[in-house]
């Protein structure tokens, strides 16, 4: 028999952009996400965690989308020139969720391969639960003082206006973007270290590689 597919229930998953467009300079240029740590990826292990939260994910890369064809996934690149930074992808983001009928977007920075199981519940909780439409990402350093992690947020589609006259405007601060639309927090714990620790250096590829072995992804 078959079935119509209009007539099909359709999960309303919020749809989780991974942040890739970035130059990658101290790591010697090239794509952060495609460096390997351990078997694979750090893009495989980032995946790896975010397909149970959600099934939609976008991923926000410039130049030959054809280097990212194995993983799969719809790459979109940014929309403004000049390499303004995070922002610019999560503007890329917002319009492909608007196009595509979603109300929010998630963003997540692709160096952070040990992304928390549950960021897509938590920042939506932070949001509904402080009545504002951003939210933000944040965990306690080794001093145990709070720090934010703006490249990791939810943002809701009807901000896009707004942040593309921010970057045109100058704007390239996620954090001062996030503040001005009032901007929760989502506190995350981490038993094994920062969930939030990225790779920028050589030597946090290899800091990333012991703590993989300790505790595998």
């Amino acid at each position: 028999m078959a079935t119509d597919d209009k007539a099909m229930p359709q999960r309303k998953d919020i749809p989780v952009l991974i942040l890739a467009g970035g130059q990658a300079t101290r790591m010697g240029g090239g794509d952060k996400a495609l460096l390997k740590l351990g078997k694979e990826t750090l893009l495989d292990h980032i995946l790896t965690r975010l397909r149970p939260q959600t099934s939609v994910i976008l991923l926000n890369a410039n130049g030959d989308a054809q280097r990212f064809k194995e993983y799969g996934l719809d790459v979109i690149p940014d929309t403004v020139e000049d390499w303004p930074g995070p922002l610019a992808g999560v503007l890329a983001g917002l319009e492909w969720a608007f196009a595509h009928g979603h109300e929010k977007l998630i963003s997540v920075a692709a160096d952070t391969p040990f992304v928390p199981d549950d960021l897509v519940e938590s920042l939506e909780q932070a949001a509904q639960s402080q009545m504002v439409p951003v939210a933000l990402a944040a965990s306690r350093d080794e001093n145990g003082s709070l720090r934010r992690h703006p490249t990791f947020g939810l943002w809701p589609v009807s901000i896009r206006a707004d942040l593309r006259a921010q970057l045109e405007a100058g704007q390239r601060r996620v954090g001062a973007f996030a503040d001005r639309h009032g901007a929760a927090c989502a506190l995350f714990e981490g038993d094994e270290g920062d969930p939030f620790f990225n790779v920028n250096t050589p030597d946090d590829l290899e800091i990333a590689t012991q703590r993989l072995e300790r505790v595998p992804s």
